[in-house]
């Protein structure tokens, strides 16, 4: 017993620096949450009321068509992007291990579009997408004068458009963090390989790949995390359109309804499904990282 004040009042000034911090997490994000999930259950319009009504708003919700459609949108995105974002990245990575020349010039050029604002990125790429001055015009003035390239002003195609500009801007912070991992493999792991006569591409796919778990994990859940929030990249370039709503995202129909028309309740039930998507991505990763840990 002797010994548990002394790991109390171990690193005390440490503890005492970071209490602002642990009160701020716990009274804005833990209680900005609560509060959230609680006027959920409230007819709440232009200001928050204790009114209950149930699950109202969240069968109202689901009976809304451009909810589901931001769903289906967002479903369709985040598979495509998660798919080609790490996969990209990984091959960038094992093309950067290769220590090649002007590496860091390189990592540099692939990491730069991360440091933008998804509103500075959209706006770019729909000028890059536009067909007056875009793809399009400069590859008419080639003489390919029947080239067609419009995808954000298509339905069919606008989704496309979103995931080119999303890639842009993640793949280089992938890519590094697989470099990362790349870079902590033990190089005698390597020498085994060759000694042995394993091809390259089999030793990436049998030993580096299950050895780099912990990065593939760690990347899917930041990149995931960032898919359920997507907004500013919709905003910047569609607006949420063509056609109305055929880029909604989750995030612009809980924006819309809780600033534009003032239905706090509903957008307050919009907001919980939203942090039921991100508990659902954070849980099985926490077990993954510190349960299957312990219980191994």
């Amino acid at each position: 017993m002797s010994g548990q004040p002394k790991r109390l009042l171990r690193n005390l000034n440490a503890k005492i620096a970071a209490l602002p911090m642990i009160l701020t997490t716990l009274v804005v994000f833990v209680g900005g949450t609560v509060w959230t999930v609680v006027y959920s259950f409230t007819d709440s319009k232009l200001l928050p009321r204790l009114r209950w009504v149930g699950l109202d708003q969240y069968e109202r919700l689901w009976s809304n068509s451009r909810w589901l459609i931001s769903i289906e949108n967002l479903l369709f995105y985040g598979v495509m992007s998660l798919v080609f974002t790490i996969g990209m990245g990984f091959l960038l990575a094992v093309l950067m291990d290769q220590k090649i020349r002007f590496e860091d010039t390189f990592r540099t050029i692939m990491l730069y579009p991360f440091a933008l604002s998804f509103i500075v990125t959209g706006l770019v790429w729909q000028w890059i997408l536009n067909p007056q001055f875009g793809v399009q015009e400069i590859v008419r003035s080639w003489g390919w004068e029947s080239f067609n390239f419009d995808p954000l002003n298509n339905p069919d195609t606008v989704l496309y458009g979103l995931l080119i500009a999303g890639l842009w801007q993640g793949t280089g912070f992938v890519m590094c963090l697989m470099l990362a991992g790349l870079r902590g493999i033990d190089e005698d792991i390597w020498k085994a390989a060759r000694v042995d006569g394993i091809p390259t591409w089999k030793t990436y796919l049998v030993v580096i790949v299950p050895m780099m778990r912990p990065v593939f994990i760690t990347t899917l859940v930041i990149v995931a995390a960032g898919i359920i929030r997507l907004y500013d990249l919709v905003v910047a370039q569609t607006s949420g359109g063509p056609g109305g709503n055929a880029s909604q995202v989750p995030a612009m129909y809980v924006y819309d309804y809780m600033f534009q028309a003032q239905n706090l309740g509903q957008g307050f039930a919009a907001s919980t499904m939203m942090l039921v998507s991100v508990l659902i991505v954070l849980i099985p990763w926490a077990y993954l990282e510190f349960g299957g840990k312990r219980n191994g």
